[in-house]
């Protein structure tokens, strides 16, 4: 992986590979070697204790099918909240596709290279690159004007994944929304997968109801009340069931 590091900003890679089941990780770069570990486990999800976890399936039948199809599997959030908010931005009203080769291009113009085992990987420019930006090829309307505001409040530490998770969620939320371009989907994408925030029941993943609709075999579209009342049994892991239920549905057969 190749990041810029919050706080900072400055560009790190990493290596991480398994060894007798533990992590272990190399850093490759000038960036303090203990926010670039700290980002790293929560990047992979290791900032939390799992162990807890197991009791989950314990309560919920359901959930420990999907446990024992995909063990040990955690989120893998974006490198940080900052990234996260900057892929909202460049993503909306546009296909996937499109969006990650226009994030690619940024990065390519304007990120770091490190090297990784001899490998070159480049960055996405941190925020003190994206205020300057003022135009780029892919980025239309009030995108990079957004860009920008996005990177002003990574810099004043609005988008810091410890400070966002510090917070009660609806103040997180509220805080996010008020970024330009930064509607309530993109505000919890960036909180969960951003920030990492391992414990939320969200509202606004369509795919998420749809999974959850035929993995309780529910005769109906799961309501927000069914939501809630299955995922009491997630606590506090209800991002990460939230995870393995999207997963499930997504490599099946639609």
């Amino acid at each position: 992986m190749a990041f810029a590091v919050e706080g900072t900003w400055a560009s790190a890679g990493v290596c991480v590979r398994e060894v007798d089941a533990r992590p272990v990780g190399r850093a490759y770069g000038d960036a303090d070697l203990d926010a670039v570990k700290r980002q790293t486990a929560r990047i992979l999800s290791l900032d939390v204790d799992g162990r807890g976890f197991a009791e989950v399936g314990r309560r919920d039948p359901v959930a420990a099918a999907l446990q024992q199809r995909s063990p040990g599997l955690r989120p893998v959030c974006f490198y940080s909240a900052y990234e996260a908010a900057t892929w909202a931005i460049i993503s909306h009203r546009i296909h996937r596709s499109q969006a990650a080769a226009v994030k690619a291009r940024l990065a390519e113009a304007f990120g770091d290279v490190l090297s990784i085992h001899g490998q070159p990987m480049r960055a996405f420019p941190g925020p003190q690159v994206l205020t300057g930006v003022q135009e780029f090829a892919g980025l239309f309307g009030n995108k990079v004007a957004n860009l920008r505001a996005i990177a002003n409040a990574a810099l004043v530490g609005d988008l810091e994944a410890a400070f966002l998770r510090s917070l009660p969620d609806a103040e997180a939320l509220a805080l996010l929304q008020r970024l330009p371009g930064i509607g309530p989907f993109s505000a919890q994408l960036i909180l969960l997968r951003g920030a990492g925030h391992p414990d939320f029941l969200t509202f606004e993943e369509p795919r998420f109801r749809r999974a959850m609709t035929g993995a309780y075999g529910l005769a109906h579209e799961a309501s927000n009340d069914d939501l809630r009342r299955i995922s009491e049994a997630w606590r506090p892991y209800r991002t990460w069931m939230t995870f393995l239920l999207r997963q499930e549905f997504e490599r099946r057969p639609q």
